[in-house]
């Protein structure tokens, strides 16, 4: 059984076009967007570069090269799904811990230092009354 030969320059029932226009048209909108393409990355690297430019990655890493890699590893930490894990708990409370302790310690150094300043200035009269403020709060507990 033969098989009917298709005449390039016979048109096509579904678009009403020759296999050439078909082509034709096909190479056309690879053009089209294969320059929007282009033009699209061309864009992006000049913003990038841009950035670039207005951070100035180069010269931070020169000048603080252990504070850019902190940096550098807690923005990946953070992009890699790390703040709600167990981890990062204990580190927040650990944190928690050693800033009010730091936050504590000069209040009460100042206190400390105020009620040893009030024993140490007190003579006679002022020393009695404050062993007996002591006194009277020691009978209360």
């Amino acid at each position: 059984m033969e098989t009917p030969e298709k005449n390039p320059s016979e048109k096509s029932p579904a678009n009403g076009r020759t296999a050439d226009e078909n082509a034709h048209s096909l190479g056309q909108r690879i053009d089209r967007v294969s320059g929007s393409a282009q033009e699209a990355w061309g864009q992006t690297r000049d913003a990038f570069s841009d950035l670039s430019d207005a951070i100035d990655i180069k010269g931070r890493v020169r000048r603080q090269p252990y504070g850019t890699l902190a940096a550098a590893l807690g923005i990946g930490y953070v992009l890699g799904g790390g703040i709600f894990t167990p981890l990062t708990s204990r580190i927040v409370r650990l944190a928690l811990r050693i800033g009010v302790r730091a936050a504590f310690l000069p209040l009460l150094k100042d206190q400390v230092a105020g009620l040893a300043d009030a024993l140490a200035d007190g003579d006679g009269d002022g020393a009695g009354r404050a062993a007996g403020k002591g006194h009277k709060a020691s009978k209360r507990t």
